[in-house]
């Protein structure tokens, strides 16, 4: 077995409720209940999980729910709107909310995207639609993501930054800018290995330079065969994902040992929470689920 590459006081392992039912198109999946998709979470090996859109919105029902599995929250979600005009106050509003939600559960992270203009939900080509902020842009969302940031730190909670296709901040480049112009004590990073890979970036370089601001990882593995058929194509998220772009690590193109080896490196802390957006009609999701940590178990010792 090989030998653990973190300290498992200190680093837990998660799964997205994606590869049962997916939060951009609910129509995916949406005959499988949230009882089937946690237990089959706690059945496979995992630890906690992110909150999908089929969970219990009151907290202490949720934190119940997941207690009789040995599951927590490892995080919700917040979109961001700084881009839109008039969109800020009900941005902060809805941080605020996820804030109180997570601390009810025990948690202490949220993650965020900025959304404004994104494409990734619309049925339009995603490389040729993707927004390119201009300076205002820019200076409006950096200076929004350190006011949530601030209000985390203030609350005792983290804000974790998720680079995503189809939006604004979804490039290498895209995402240094936003570490450069951004407090390193509230704005921290997501590392997504398929959005990233995808985006063209190379994971093991990011942890490389920006590992201090890492503190949330998604762990996604993409099939090499339907990438090459989105370059050729670029066709919209939702049809890649109907293609079967995204799937488990151990299942596609990406090689995981250097990426968690170069975190490790980096003393990382947190979670690292396994996500494959697939069809669960062609992509068992137990199957998928237990393959996705047993390959785990062999690179890592997780």
């Amino acid at each position: 077995m090989t030998a653990p590459l973190f300290d498992r006081d200190k680093v837990w392992l998660g799964i997205t409720p994606t590869g049962w039912t997916n939060d951009d198109f609910p129509g995916i999946g949406e005959d499988i209940p949230f009882e089937q998709c946690v237990s089959e979470m706690a059945l496979a090996g995992f630890e906690g999980c992110s909150v999908g859109h089929k969970f219990p919105k009151d907290a202490a029902v949720l934190t119940a729910a997941l207690a009789l599995r040995h599951l927590r929250v490892s995080e919700p979600w917040a979109s961001t709107y700084f881009t839109v005009a008039g969109m800020r106050d009900r941005t902060i509003d809805h941080f605020r909310e996820q804030m109180a939600f997570i601390k009810a559960t025990g948690g202490d992270r949220v993650v965020v995207a900025e959304l404004g203009h994104a494409v990734h939900q619309l049925e339009v080509a995603l490389l040729a639609n993707k927004p390119v902020f201009d300076d205002h842009d820019w200076s409006v969302l950096l200076a929004g993501l350190n006011e949530l940031g601030e209000l985390a730190r203030a609350d005792g909670l983290r804000l974790i930054y998720h680079p995503h296709m189809g939006t604004g901040v979804q490039t290498r480049s895209e995402v240094d800018r936003l570490v450069a112009g951004t407090d390193p004590e509230l704005v921290h990073l997501l590392l997504d290995t398929g959005h990233l890979t995808w985006g063209g970036g190379d994971p093991v370089a990011l942890v490389r330079d920006h590992g201090s601001r890492i503190a949330h990882a998604h762990l996604k593995d993409l099939r090499a065969e339907v990438l090459r058929d989105w370059k050729r194509q670029d066709f919209s998220f939702h049809d890649a994902i109907l293609a079967g772009i995204f799937t488990v690590p151990g299942d596609g193109m990406i090689d995981f040992e250097p990426i968690l080896r170069a975190l490790a490196e980096q003393d990382f802390q947190g979670w690292l929470v396994v996500e494959a957006e697939q069809d669960p009609a062609k992509a068992h999701p137990l199957t998928y689920a237990i393959r996705a940590r047993e390959h785990l178990r062999a690179v890592a010792g997780l």
